[in-house]
């Protein structure tokens, strides 16, 4: 069978990378991309590495447009998504790369969002432990999926094992992140200039503020069974002179009693069978060049008994595996096709 897709925000980073992906997929057909500003224009004159779409022309982004197609994309600016997914009640599949379907509390949207909040559909980090199980469970034939942030998923994915285990507390996290700028979307912001950001290391979202904690906290709650309460982080994200990747760093408290032998195993038992989230041997720790362009979480652990905490160093190319290749794979687990379909494990160098 295949597929008819729609994407919307295709004139941005995430959706000329949800694109790229659907381009080789052998089961989609990419019929319909939509902008905003952009409407009217070639695809490639945005998109100008997209070669096998220079057919395609920008329409406007309308719930009548999006209609229609057996799977529709939103690659929108996070508050957008909303006004779309209430009018495309009919669509068979619907994937929000957004952030106005990931929250399960009203509350948090509030804090950290505002405006009107939507109800929250199945998030899309398939290896996630949740409640016992992978998320993927959740995932089989969902027909609304919320891609993740890219930055939340890294960190979520870091600590789940460790806290569904209960070998670390995971009221005293830490996250520390090495970020691209691609992650902040291709409108102009001064902040985000070449001139601004080469040659420099500036910290955002400093002290609580940045809009992937709920989602962390969340994440991890469901991990554990806890209260998202109860889940505490310190959170500080730095914009690093490369287009894209996160290197995450996060430490949290060793839970008294646990093993060093436990604290690894429950990474391994947790990524041991996976394919886009690996867990690499003892004393190895990843580089944001290992993942470009591929759908892979690597992480390395390390246990230090000094500190006495936990270490994890997990790197994602954040448009990929935290974003676009997190969407394609939820995709594929709810339509029932092959997990890696269109994805890849193997990463660009140099």
């Amino acid at each position: 069978m295949t597929y008819s897709v729609a994407v919307s925000g295709a004139s941005g980073y995430a959706g000329g990378e949800i694109l790229r992906l659907l381009a080789d997929h052998p089961d989609m057909e990419i019929r319909t991309v939509t902008a905003h500003s952009n409407a009217g224009q070639p695809l490639v004159d945005h998109q100008p590495h997209l070669r096998s779409l220079a057919h395609l022309t920008l329409q406007d982004t309308t719930p009548e447009i999006l209609s229609g197609h057996d799977i529709v994309f939103l690659a929108l600016p996070h508050g957008q998504s909303g006004q779309y997914t209430d009018a495309l009640g009919d669509a068979p599949l619907v994937i929000d790369a957004g952030a106005d379907h990931r929250l399960t509390s009203a509350s948090a949207w509030d804090a950290f969002y505002g405006g009107a909040f939507h109800e929250p559909w199945t998030y899309g980090v398939p290896e996630l432990l949740v409640d016992g199980v992978k998320q993927r469970e959740h995932l089989r034939g969902a027909t609304r999926i919320a891609a993740p942030g890219c930055n939340a998923s890294t960190v979520s994915l870091s600590l789940a094992p460790g806290v569904a285990a209960g070998v670390i507390d995971p009221a005293d996290i830490v996250s520390v992140l090495a970020v691209g700028p691609s992650g902040a979307g291709k409108s102009l912001k001064t902040n985000l200039l070449g001139s601004e950001i080469l040659g420099t290391a500036n910290p955002y979202a400093v002290g609580g503020t940045h809009r992937h904690i709920p989602e962390i906290r969340q994440a991890l709650a469901a991990a554990s069974g806890a209260d998202a309460a109860s889940i505490r982080i310190s959170f500080t994200p730095v914009l690093v002179p490369m287009s894209r990747g996160i290197l995450a760093t996060s430490t949290a408290p060793i839970v008294d009693g646990a093993t060093d032998a436990q604290i690894r195993d429950a990474w391994q038992s947790a990524y041991g069978d996976e394919t886009f989230v690996q867990l690499l041997p003892e004393g190895r720790f990843p580089r944001t060049a290992d993942v470009l362009g591929a759908n892979t979480a690597l992480i390395g652990l390390a246990i230090d008994r000094a500190a006495n905490r936990v270490t994890v160093v997990t790197a994602v190319d954040n448009l990929v595996k935290g974003t676009a290749g997190a969407a394609i794979q939820s995709m594929n687990i709810a339509l029932g096709l092959p997990e890696n379909r269109a994805l890849s494990v193997n990463g660009v160098a140099p």
